[in-house]
């Protein structure tokens, strides 16, 4: 048994022990009179009541404490509902707005260039940045010259495939006769991506 539940059962007992002398002192030979029916929302309430109560008593533990403070926040959010469907309104949860992974690259780059301490190797961002750097409505001409120093550095298998990449988009340009607004941008950062790597 908790000590939650102990103490609920300990305060019944007193409430009913005293509830018992007021009866027996006050009728010697009646009957014992039943116990009224409590609803949820009685014991809700004295729930709350005893919570300081027992803090006085004996100390918490962190993990007793975290349960009270999440049962508590549980019922106050299950209340606060029920008055909103009562009141007819539509409970509309509102999603934080989630950065989207163009924007934590570039963020990722940034503190690149900036050398911040709190920069770390992260692969997901790399790979954003690898396969997006030659559309110019993803990646402005001044986050692709910080690109440009990024892989200046850029090692191993990644730097391989950036080049082979580079290539074959080269030649896929090359022969294409579709001109389109942004393909001479490509072709010229798809050089020098090709100039740095080589």
């Amino acid at each position: 048994m908790t000590k939650e539940k102990r103490s609920r059962a300990k305060s019944q007992t007193l409430t009913l022990s005293a509830n018992d002398e007021q009866s027996t002192s006050a009728q010697p030979g009646a009957p014992k009179a039943k116990r009224k029916r409590r609803n949820r929302s009685q014991d809700i309430e004295e729930d709350r009541m005893e919570v300081p109560v027992k803090q006085e008593e004996e100390e918490l533990t962190t993990e007793e404490k975290r349960k009270i403070e999440r049962k508590l926040k549980k019922e106050r959010k299950k209340k606060e509902k029920q008055l909103l469907n009562e009141a007819g309104a539509l409970v509309e949860k509102v999603k934080p707005q989630q950065s989207s992974a163009k924007d934590l690259a570039l963020k990722y780059l940034k503190r690149w260039s900036k050398k911040h301490k709190d920069w770390r190797f992260q692969k997901t961002r790399q790979t954003w940045l690898l396969k997006n750097m030659y559309d110019c409505d993803k990646m402005s001409d001044k986050h692709f010259n910080a690109l440009l120093k990024y892989m200046d550095g850029l090692k191993g298998n990644a730097r391989e495939v950036t080049i082979q990449k580079a290539e074959a988009l080269m030649k896929d340009l090359e022969i294409t006769d579709g001109s389109t607004e942004d393909r001479p941008a490509k072709i010229e950062r798809i050089r020098q991506v090709l100039q740095i790597l080589s």
